[in-house]
């Protein structure tokens, strides 16, 4: 597995290049003129004006040298400056993707255990009213468009009842915790600052649980799906020959093989919440890569953009690699094969 996860790492540079050079191509292709952005749209008759801001952001360059001189300076870990903050895209980066990991973290171990708990008790009660009671619920956590849901929760547990606060990830005049890792419930933990701790997880919570019901929809669907057809086998059947119980069949015997293709949905749901948490992201004002690429995006702020996509080019790379890994755990015949 050493050798395979080195192969795999050793091939992600190119990968990512390939990634960039689609990015930056169809950024340059898109219509619309950055210029609106970079000096309003009062001065685009000022020709002076924008002679000077395209030599500044280097628009009057070829596009394969722009191309050429933003690969260079990528590899130094320059991914240019944003045309709407005027910081470094990495920079602005390094601050956004703490708050979207934290999100995505409980979002995902909160919806995959779960989904996981609902989809063996859907397969052990097969055709039953709790099966049909757990599907329907699957099936309404993977079909409600997710703005609308968290509007909703917001009017209701924010607004109407007062169980949950505002949006953000503390409140307005709460300080965040001293920055060790970017998430503010590991730092106030680890700063032992109760209250903000207290804070930052009462603002988690409810996105977390908005985002995290599509992965409950999606994992329970399919464990259960596996888990059917895994108790079928013919070693399930051994099993109970045997005299295990039904919980060491069901856990021991039958989720462990059920659950190869559920890590690779986990993991693709991991990778594409990073940067497509989007509407979640917008409604509960939570400062992460998801409300940074939209607002990129309505300013044509091609740096921006190009690093958002970056960022989740990567996150499908190196996910895919600890996905593979994890197979190789959950199934040893894969790990003495390899």
């Amino acid at each position: 597995m050493l050798k395979v996860a080195l192969q795999r790492l050793a091939m992600m540079p190119f990968l990512l290049l390939g990634i960039v050079t689609v990015a930056f191509f169809l950024s340059q292709f898109t219509k619309g003129d950055p210029l609106v952005a970079l000096i309003g749209e009062r001065q685009m008759n000022n020709p002076v004006v924008v002679a000077a801001a395209k030599e500044r952001w280097g628009l009057d360059r070829p596009l394969a040298e722009r191309y050429v001189v933003y690969v260079r300076n990528l590899l130094h870990g320059d991914m240019g400056t944003s045309f709407r903050t005027r910081q470094p895209v990495a920079s602005d980066l390094a601050q956004r993707l703490p708050a979207t990991l934290e999100l995505v973290v409980a979002s995902v171990l909160l919806g995959g255990s779960v989904g996981v708990i609902l989809g063996i008790l859907a397969a052990k009660f097969r055709d039953g009213p709790g099966d049909t009671a757990i599907r329907i619920f699957a099936l309404v956590g993977s079909s409600v468009p997710m703005f609308w849901l968290g509007l909703i929760a917001l009017f209701i547990f924010f607004a109407t009842l007062g169980w949950s606060p505002g949006p953000g990830r503390l409140d307005t005049r709460s300080l965040p915790p001293p920055f060790v890792t970017g998430f503010f419930t590991i730092d106030a933990a680890l700063a032992g600052e109760g209250r903000i701790l207290r804070e930052a997880l009462s603002h988690l919570v409810l996105p977390a649980l908005i985002l995290g019901w599509t992965v409950v929809g999606i994992v329970a669907r399919l464990v259960r799906a596996s888990m059917i057809e895994v108790l079928s086998q013919d070693y399930i059947l051994v099993a109970r020959a045997k005299g295990a119980g039904e919980g060491r069949v069901l856990l021991t015997h039958a989720l462990r093989n059920a659950l190869m293709p559920t890590l690779t949905i986990l993991g693709f749901t991991f990778a594409y919440l990073i940067t497509g948490a989007v509407l979640t992201e917008t409604i509960f004002s939570w400062p992460g890569i998801g409300s940074y690429a939209v607002e990129a995006a309505r300013q044509l702020d091609y740096p921006a953009i190009i690093g958002v996509t970056i960022i989740g080019g990567a996150a499908f790379l190196l996910t895919n690699l600890v996905t593979d890994i994890a197979y190789a755990f959950v199934d040893p015949r894969l790990r003495d094969r390899r």
